[in-house]
């Protein structure tokens, strides 16, 4: 089951739909498929193209993945998306997540990744968020799980800084005087 990636990256795909007509890249390790002419693998690459909208992602895992529930490794780096889609997180499997190089602006839309309980890797470096000055504190906060960001490795101490700054933030946005405080 853990083939070679189906990878459909540089080919040009604006829509998750054109996808579908595309044939995956050939790679040192051959790709295996079903009867039906799935892939029999866990990984998809979709990166190096000009994705903006995953509305059709789950149907594009299931047109190319023989146990579609079974995705563990996705690849979206280096497109045009501008929101963390909410449909990444039926995802449930998912450990690694690429989405380096896109457009992302919105930080506070890592949050909803947190409902994928294996996710222990993710980029999202070269995105607009990465400019915001607790990108890296926030992203490890709210992904607890998370053992590699950005290909670097999350200590334990940048875990227990997350949360000293959250608790921190929290409380200042609910004590107004303590704001005051921490900020002059």
């Amino acid at each position: 089951m853990f083939g070679a990636p189906v990878d459909l990256s540089f080919k040009n795909i604006s829509q998750l739909t054109d996808a579908w007509t595309e044939e995956p890249r050939r790679s040192l390790r051959p790709l295996k498929k079903t009867s039906e002419n799935k892939y029999l693998c866990c990984s998809l690459r979709l990166s190096n193209n000009n994705i903006t909208d995953l509305s059709d992602l789950e149907r594009t895992v299931c047109h190319f993945l023989a146990e579609p529930p079974r995705l563990a490794w996705l690849d979206l780096s280096f497109n045009k998306i501008t929101h963390i889609d909410p449909i990444l997180c039926r995802l449930h499997e998912l450990r690694v997540l690429y989405l380096h190089g896109n457009s992302i602006r919105v930080l506070s839309e890592v949050d909803r990744l947190g409902e994928l309980q294996h996710l222990h890797s993710i980029t999202l470096h070269g995105n607009p968020i990465e400019t915001n000055k607790t990108y890296r504190n926030h992203v490890i906060f709210a992904l607890p799980q998370l053992k590699s960001m950005d290909f670097s490795a999350v200590t334990s101490q940048e875990r227990v800084l997350a949360k000293m700054r959250h608790r921190s933030r929290t409380s200042s946005k609910a004590n107004p005087a303590v704001a005051d405080i921490e900020n002059s």
